[in-house]
């Protein structure tokens, strides 16, 4: 007698190596290790990333929630709704630059909906992109953001914690709960 590695039960195998009792037992248990192997490879993968990744990974999550966030206020700058153009996409647009500020870069307040243009190359002017932000959020956090100039250095942990705070926030704002 021996016990089937899937369901437990005894059984009397009919070949000397036989680990389960029936052929859907040994289906399962089929579907059951390749899952496993699937979360170790992925574990793996997750493990051998860099920070730089993590980063880009956490800002694509940050940046979705925000957009999603801001679809219905329109540009914080210009103050266009966001339409459905084909080709025109709705940005996430910080208003302390990620390179300038990087430490603000997953800040709620530092980030706002922003139409393509205001966000592209010849676009917004400093000024403007200061008057849109304090009409969105107010002087006081404004000036805190404009005041804040600490440093950051990203730990692995923080940016995996970031990616799924941003996804569940998204997640919750979209009614997928």
């Amino acid at each position: 007698m021996k016990t089937c590695k899937h369901c437990a039960t005894p059984f009397t195998p009919v070949r000397p190596l036989q680990a389960v009792c029936s052929a859907r037992c040994a289906g399962r248990l089929v579907k059951e290790q390749k899952k496993a192997e699937i979360a170790t490879t992925r574990a793996r993968k997750q493990a051998l990333k860099t920070i730089p990744q993590l980063i880009k990974e956490a800002q694509h999550a940050f940046n979705a929630f925000i957009r999603e966030r801001d679809k219905d206020k329109g540009c914080f700058v210009c103050g266009q709704p966001f339409a459905p153009v084909p080709g025109q996409v709705q940005h996430a647009g910080h208003v302390r630059s990620r390179g300038a500020a990087g430490h603000l870069r997953f800040n709620e307040d530092n980030c706002m909906g922003e139409c393509e243009g205001c966000n592209g190359p010849y676009g917004a002017k400093p000024h403007e992109i200061k008057a849109g932000a304090i009409a969105r959020i107010g002087r006081d956090r404004f000036e805190a953001l404009e005041n804040d100039n600490t440093t950051k250095k990203w730990t692995r942990d923080e940016l995996m914690e970031i990616k799924s705070l941003y996804r569940e926030k998204l997640k919750a704002l979209r009614g997928n709960a």
